[in-house]
């Protein structure tokens, strides 16, 4: 299926969706960051960019019911095997991106997931107290008197990042809840995926209030012809930004009164691996391969890969567990990448080189070969392992990597999960912000759990209180 797309090696229109209405035209050359092939996008027109604040925006008073309605209509809709837009992205992601044809459908044939009723509605409840909460003025008694507070719907700029085609429909659902008005910024290394969600949403329904209510384009990062005119409070009132921390400091230069950064910071994950891990042999190994799926989904390149591995025990235990780690590495996953996957950069190959000179104190483990390297050390290396790469650090207890961990540190997998009660509160102080067991980091699902340390829906509303008249 997607091999027939990716014969065309025509120059690749990339359209923009505004407002529900999909614009393909060639008017804008650029190129590709992973393979230099040129690009087409149309122009950038500021004024349909912004919603006037004189107006309401589309959803502003659409019930939530009659939402979430949509939402899951629009999930019916994202099957693979039966949207053309979703095919379209997935093939040319292949193309331009590192994650490789298999993996990419693969995520796309979880993206319906994001659009399950239970999930629309944990993730509403659980961050603004119930469903309805944004449907309209509700009277809450504070102090003695009677007061009037909305979850008045934002108008918000998202900054997606593209290592991984989980953002876009993360930021669409979340966007629906808020009933807000929503530019989302395409990333370089994925100019498909928000459009393909959007031009679904408009086949569903074309002049839904949803559908009104959002815009998805690609200009260059940093471009303030377009950046400055349109990143103030004057038209938005929040700017989410994902991604790495070129793209978070950037994104903080247009912070000013009545526009603030939402920021889902480039974050560095880790697992902890107790002694119980050595009770066999057979154990050993499921231990590993439980390990190796939290190290190799998508290419190592998502926030919650871990990259450092804690193992719990003595210098030949953690060596039995750093050759079944590597060998688990090589295997395919739904997510991760095979004997074929990515090797680590050349800078990173030529410390390798100099830790396998420093045997027993270093040890390396595996070839660059796509299948998967580890290096163990007692300390953690200085370098940030990727391409597959995963540095174990061998500890006498657990806790000792607490020492490691800092507020950069976002999920940790951790076995057995039975010590997780006697590590979270040492983590969750050192600045963790997920916690959970090992092998379970990709299998989360989404919906109803705070992001980041905060409850993300939440955040991006605008609270207003009416104090004077209430009563009435």
């Amino acid at each position: 299926m997607l091999h027939d797309i990716l014969d065309d090696s025509r120059n690749v229109l990339v359209p923009h969706v505004i407002k529900g209405e999909t614009i393909i035209e060639a008017q804008v050359e650029h190129r590709s960051r992973a393979t230099g092939d040129v690009v087409m996008t149309p122009q950038i027109d500021l004024d349909t960019l912004i919603w006037p604040r004189n107006a309401p925006g589309p959803a502003f008073d659409t019930p939530i019911a009659e939402i979430v309605d949509f939402l899951v209509e629009v999930g019916k809709a994202l099957d693979f095997d039966r949207n053309p837009h979703l095919q379209e992205a997935a093939a040319h992601n292949a193309r331009f991106g590192t994650l490789g044809a298999r993996i990419l459908e693969n995520c796309y044939r979880d993206i319906a997931r994001f659009f399950d009723r239970d999930a629309i509605e944990a993730e509403a409840t659980e961050a603004l107290g119930s469903l309805d909460a944004v449907d309209g003025w509700r009277a809450r008694a504070v102090r003695g008197r009677t007061v009037h507070v909305r979850a008045f719907p934002p108008r918000i700029v998202h900054i997606l990042a593209g290592n991984a085609p989980i953002v876009p429909p993360i930021s669409i659902v979340r966007g629906a809840i808020s009933k807000g008005v929503h530019l989302l910024k395409m990333p370089s290394n994925d100019l498909f995926t928000a459009t393909a969600l959007l031009r679904t949403l408009a086949d569903v329904g074309p002049n839904h209030p949803v559908t009104r209510s959002f815009s998805a384009a690609y200009w260059r990062g940093g471009d303030d012809r377009i950046e400055g005119n349109i990143f103030r409070s004057q038209y938005y009132d929040k700017l989410v930004v994902w991604g790495g921390d070129a793209a978070v400091r950037h994104a903080m230069k247009y912070v000013a009164p009545g526009f603030e950064v939402i920021s889902f910071d480039p974050k560095v994950s880790i697992s902890l691996i107790g002694r119980e891990a050595f009770a066999s042999d057979e154990a050993l190994g499921r231990v590993a391969a439980a390990g190796a799926a939290d190290v190799v989904a998508f290419n190592q390149d998502a926030c919650s890969c871990a990259r450092f591995q804690f193992v719990e025990g003595s210098t030949e235990d953690v060596d039995a567990y750093c050759r079944k780690l590597v060998d688990a590495m090589g295997r395919e996953s739904r997510y991760g990448a095979g004997p074929d996957g990515p090797t680590p950069p050349a800078p990173v190959l030529e410390e390798l080189d100099m830790l396998g000179m420093l045997e027993p104190i270093y040890r390396v483990f595996g070839s660059p070969d796509g299948s998967g390297m580890v290096v163990r050390s007692s300390e953690p290396v200085a370098f940030n392992p990727g391409g597959k790469l995963v540095n174990v650090v061998e500890v006498p207890v657990l806790a000792d990597a607490i020492a490691h961990v800092t507020v950069a540190t976002q999920s940790v997998g951790i076995y057995p999960p039975a010590r997780i009660a006697e590590l979270r509160d040492g983590l969750a102080s050192a600045g963790v912000q997920r916690i959970t067991a090992l092998g379970g980091i990709h299998a989360g699902r989404f919906g109803g759990l705070p992001h980041d340390g905060g409850w993300p829906v939440h955040r991006m509303m605008h609270w207003v209180v009416a104090e004077a008249g209430a009563e009435g």
